[in-house]
C-alpha cells in the first residue's frame, strides 16, 4: 500500500469514527469548522435546536437564532482564535438551560484549529435550584439590612432615655436602679448581637464584593435567567446595545443592580402593553453607564425625587417592599457614582447608572 493510499484510508477511517460517535451520542452537539460552516449535528441536536439536515453547510450565523443567543458566532470565533475550550450557560428557545462547551478541534498533522465540537449539556433543573437558593439568599441579606439599619437607630433613642431616667428623683432609687441596669444590659447585648451580626455578614460576603472585570452581557444573562419565569409568563421582551461590554465592580452588587432595575421594570409594567426593557450601555466623560429603559406605568413627575427612599413605593400599586430601588442608590453611591431618572406616566422609565469607568 502506497504513502498516498495509507494517507487516504487514515482520513476515511477517522471520517468514520466521527461519524459513529455522532450517529449514536446521546448529548446535543455540532461540528463547526474554522470557516463557521456547520459540518455536523447528532441527532439529539437536531431535535433540540430545530435544525434540518438542509442546515448542514450552511454558515452558523445563518441558523444562530435555533440558539437563542446572540453572541454565539463570536464565541466560537474566539476558540478557533484562542484554542482556548469555552464554557457558558444559555438558554435555547423552549427556556430550557444548557452547560455549552466550544471544544477547539485540533489537526494532528499541523496542530492547528480547524473548527470545534459544540456540546450541550441539560442543567435546567440545577439552575431552578440555584435561583431558589438565590432567592433565599436576597430575602436573607435584606433581613439582615433591616436590622442592622432600622434597629440601631431605635435602640440609640433608648439607651439615651434610659441614662435620662437614672438622673431622676424617684423613691425606691435602689430597685429603679437595679431594674434600669437590667434593661440597660440587655439593650446593649441587643447592639452587640447586631453588630456581630453585621460584621458576619459582611465577612461572609466580602469575597463576593471585590471588584473584578465583568463582562457585562455575562451578567444580563445571569439576570435573564433569574426572572426567566417572569418574562416567560408576561411574553416580555428584553433586548441591549452594548457599547461597553466590560466594567471592574463587584459581580453580586452590579447583579444586584441590574437585577433590581429590570425586576423593577418588570412588577410596574403597564396592563395595556406587552412589557418591553432595553438595556444600552456606553461611555460617558469618566463614566460607564448601564442605561435601562422600559414601556411600563411610569412615575409622576412630583415623585421622581422619592422613588430612590427606602420603602417608598407608587400608591395602589403592585405589592412589594420599597427597598430596590433605594439599595440601587446606596450600591451606587458607595461606589463612587451617580443616578440618572427620566419617567413620563404612562409612557415608560429609563434610568441611567453611572459608575466609574
Amino acid at each position: 500500500m502506497s504513502i498516498h493510499t495509507k494517507s487516504l484510508q487514515d482520513l476515511s477511517d477517522q471520517n468514520d469514527e466521527l461519524e459513529n460517535y455522532f450517529r449514536n451520542t446521546i448529548i446535543p452537539q455540532l461540528f463547526v469548522d474554522a470557516n463557521l460552516i456547520l459540518r455536523k449535528f447528532t441527532p439529539p441536536a437536531m431535535k433540540q435546536f430545530d435544525l434540518l439536515l438542509s442546515d448542514v453547510g450552511k454558515s452558523i450565523v445563518e441558523i444562530h437564532d435555533n440558539f437563542r443567543y446572540p453572541s454565539l458566532k463570536e464565541n466560537i470565533q474566539f476558540v478557533i482564535d484562542s484554542n482556548q475550550i469555552l464554557q457558558k450557560e444559555i438558554q435555547t428557545n423552549d427556556f430550557r438551560w444548557y452547560q455549552m462547551n466550544i471544544i477547539p478541534y485540533i489537526r494532528r498533522e499541523d496542530n492547528k484549529t480547524n473548527g470545534v465540537i459544540m456540546t450541550f449539556v441539560e442543567i435546567t433543573s440545577r439552575i431552578k435550584d440555584l435561583k431558589e437558593q438565590e432567592k433565599l439568599i436576597a430575602d436573607h441579606e435584606s433581613l439582615l439590612d433591616i436590622l442592622s439599619h432600622d434597629i440601631k437607630n431605635p435602640l440609640s433613642t433608648l439607651k439615651l432615655a434610659f441614662g435620662e431616667l437614672k438622673s431622676m428623683e424617684l423613691k425606691d432609687q435602689e430597685t429603679f436602679q437595679m431594674l434600669l441596669g437590667i434593661v440597660e444590659r440587655a439593650l446593649i447585648k441587643m447592639q452587640d448581637i447586631i453588630h456581630d451580626l453585621t460584621e458576619t455578614r459582611e465577612a461572609e460576603h466580602k469575597y463576593k464584593s471585590s471588584p473584578e472585570l465583568l463582562n457585562i452581557e455575562h451578567i444580563l444573562e445571569d439576570v435573564r435567567l433569574a426572572l426567566s419565569e417572569d418574562i416567560k409568563s408576561l411574553d416580555a421582551e428584553i433586548s441591549w446595545k452594548i457599547g461597553v461590554s466590560e466594567l471592574t465592580f463587584s459581580r453580586r452588587k452590579l447583579r444586584s443592580i441590574i437585577y433590581n432595575l429590570i425586576n423593577n421594570s418588570i412588577k410596574y409594567r403597564s396592563p395595556d402593553r406587552t412589557p418591553k426593557i432595553f438595556i444600552e450601555t456606553y461611555l460617558e466623560d469618566t463614566y460607564t453607564v448601564i442605561a435601562i429603559s422600559d414601556n411600563g406605568m411610569g412615575i409622576h413627575e412630583n415623585d421622581h425625587s422619592s422613588v430612590f427612599d427606602k420603602y417608598y413605593r407608587v400608591e395602589n400599586s403592585v405589592e412589594g417592599s420599597g427597598i430596590g430601588l433605594h439599595l440601587v442608590k446606596e450600591l451606587v453611591a458607595r461606589a463612587g457614582g451617580k443616578i440618572e431618572l427620566k419617567s413620563q406616566l404612562d409612557k415608560g422609565t429609563q434610568i441611567k447608572i453611572f459608575l466609574t469607568a
